[in-house]
């Protein structure tokens, strides 16, 4: 039997009625200004008015406070610190925000730019470049720089996720604001958020995705109006296509599963629900199709598209065993103790605790008469099983194969990271948190059992939920844009049309160049760069992160990387010269203070000649070689 807060029959149960308890989680009275006859006297009513009235924005405030706490570190020089790994993240982040400028304040090609990855560009729709979140911090950007806008980015997104999840806990899913408060923070602030923080804002920046959910619950209801509901729902969905698009086909797979799971136990709520839900979800799909057919194009079809990312990131799922550690930037984390359950440290998707493990299995079995939780937990173990990968793992040793080796070469699905799902697992455990606080809380029981209730569920809550407490990120300092570059000594030699080259080359581990142009509002280009593209260079080939390599790539990587200086033939110094042309060289430029600068330089030296030193670089002057 469906609980009286449940939400889904809110949503979809026709026989639900005004004056049902509950009913009001469908749009009619505020689940969260539901409460109990005021007592204690004056002074007792007086505190639990003030409580009730600003009880939103205490929370709001803590979330923020929270997301301050986390982001600290980074608060200290947004320019000068970056994460300790895949510092190429946020140096991205920094270029797109600088793009974003341009096609605001210069009206440029949103979607395409060649000034990465010169002449052959990057396509930006198949890319995470965030315009839902990159145009909105023009003003932040063009005042304060890239890099305060991406730790604004990161400390929003975090903040406004708990936000969204716990307004729309509390209004429509649970009556106690404490429990929605619960909800909302673990939504916010669970180990896999708290992951990707330090370096993807646009995977963090969720606020839209329980309304997204909301939404298409409530088109199940009969009597909804399908144009009204249709829009909103295409206005959320337009609006995170251009935050993230790989968090939307989240939501919507996990819409689907959850409403799957639950219409298959209350099968009378399909008859009434599926027309209008069809109505709404086609007014969706023809006004969103019709404002994205064209972005979406550029995307699949347009220049330096691919097909996929298997290759680009293969088998990137989680250990089985991940799920019984705490998250690296917990209080109970571990960051030796979690090397290789998941793919990398950014991509700590899975990481309960087995204290929260216990306690979700101790909750599923105490209410396992509700229908929501029964559903809420199926799906969020589906989801889990999901981000496991191709093959099974414990503790590094290989298992069986898993179910998502079936699904990983479906169109779409080929361009998930499947270790991700457990996104979607942590924002159910979320929910599921918030429900069982709420009938912790507030079921109608004899005094002293509600008593005993009451304190056993705060006491599990906090044995389970104090060791995922957010630590600040680990930061390390990253090398500063070299003055060269922010004194504009690099105008005179690069006109239009022609590229800077820094060193070490822009490539996956090495972004510093994104970050000199962004420091500049892009206005030279760079070759190569941290981006995804067709691997071979060919569209529609299969994605892969950066440019194909090239002799002079090859080679100088090899030199940064080893740190020994190479001995250069006739033959390749022709074909890096051949490269040097292709993009357009005007000047490479190569930090004094680097670490692999002397064998850099060495190696260049042999091909091009003498270095010669301006303000803290070694600058060669390539205009003669590659001027057309």
């Amino acid at each position: 039997m469906a609980s009286p807060n449940d939400p889904a029959r809110a949503a979809v149960d026709v026989d639900a009625s005004p004056d049902a308890e509950g009913a009001g989680r469908a749009g009619g009275s505020t689940p969260g200004s539901r409460s109990g006859p005021v007592t204690g006297g004056p002074l007792g009513r007086l505190l639990t008015t003030y409580a009730r009235r600003y009880a939103d924005l205490l929370v709001v405030g803590i979330y923020l406070a929270t997301a301050v706490w986390v982001t600290g570190r980074l608060w200290m020089d947004p320019a000068g610190r970056v994460g300790p790994e895949h510092a190429s993240d946020p140096a991205q982040g920094q270029f797109f925000l600088a793009h974003a400028v341009r096609v605001v304040t210069e009206g440029r090609y949103p979607f395409f730019t060649d000034l990465m990855n010169y002449p052959d560009g990057v396509n930006l729709m198949a890319n995470t470049s965030m315009y839902g979140l990159t145009v909105p911090m023009v003003p932040v950007t063009m005042l304060l720089g890239p890099p305060v806008s991406f730790a604004v980015m990161i400390t929003v997104g975090l903040a406004g996720t708990a936000t969204a999840w716990y307004f729309v806990l509390s209004r429509h899913i649970v009556s106690s604001r404490l429990a929605a408060a619960v909800g909302g923070a673990f939504c916010g602030f669970c180990p896999a958020m708290l992951g990707h923080g330090n370096w993807h804002p646009n995977i963090v920046s969720q606020f839209l995705v329980p309304f997204i959910v909301w939404r298409v619950l409530v088109m199940c209801r009969p009597g909804t109006r399908p144009v009204r509901d249709g829009l909103i729902l295409a206005a959320l969905v337009v609006y995170q296509v251009f935050i993230n698009e790989e968090i939307l086909l989240f939501a919507a797979l996990a819409s689907g599963v959850f409403l799957a799971i639950y219409v298959a136990q209350r099968r009378e709520l399909l008859r009434p629900a599926w027309k209008p839900l069809l109505a709404g979800l086609a007014v969706c799909a023809v006004v969103a199709g019709a404002l994205l057919a064209y972005p979406l194009y550029v995307q699949f079809s347009g220049p330096q598209s691919y097909s996929g990312l298997k290759e680009a990131v293969p088998d990137h799922g989680n250990d089985i065993a991940a799920y019984f550690n705490a998250g690296s930037t917990t209080l109970g984390g571990d960051a030796e103790a979690n090397k290789g359950l998941a793919p990398n440290y950014s991509e700590e998707n899975a990481f309960f605790g087995w204290p929260l493990v216990v306690l979700l299995v101790v909750t599923v079995a105490w209410l396992r008469r509700d229908v929501l939780v029964r559903s809420l937990a199926a799906t969020g173990l589906i989801f889990a099983v999901l981000s496991l990968g191709e093959e099974l793992r414990w503790r590094g040793h290989d298992l069986f194969p898993g179910p998502w080796a079936l699904l990983v070469h479906v169109p779409l699905l080929d361009s998930v990271v499947p270790t991700r799902f457990g996104l979607i697992t942590s924002a159910v455990v979320g929910v599921l948190l918030a429900v069982a606080t709420d009938r912790a809380l507030t079921d109608r029981v004899a005094e002293p059992q509600r008593r005993l209730r009451r304190r056993a569920w705060v006491a599990a809550l906090l044995i389970a939920l104090v060791p995922l407490t957010p630590l600040p990120y680990r930061e390390v300092g990253r090398p500063p844009v070299p003055a060269f570059i922010t004194s504009g000594q690099w105008r005179p030699y690069v006109a239009p049309g022609q590229t800077l080259v820094p060193l070490p080359l822009p490539d996956l581990g090495s972004s510093d160049g994104l970050r000199w142009a962004a420091s500049q509002n892009l206005e030279f280009a760079i070759p190569r760069g941290y981006f995804l593209g067709p691997r071979n260079g060919v569209d529609g080939d299969p994605g892969g992160f950066g440019a194909p390599p090239t002799v002079t790539s090859t080679l100088l990587n090899r030199v940064a990387s080893s740190g020994q200086p190479r001995s250069v033939g006739e033959e390749t110094k022709r074909r890096v010269e051949d490269d040097l042309r292709y993009w357009n060289a005007a000047i490479i430029v190569l930090p004094v203070e680097h670490r692999r600068a002397d064998p850099l330089r060495t190696t260049v030296e042999e091909i091009l000649g003498p270095a010669q030193r301006v303000d803290d670089v070694w600058l060669w002057d390539v205009r003669p070689l590659t001027t057309r």
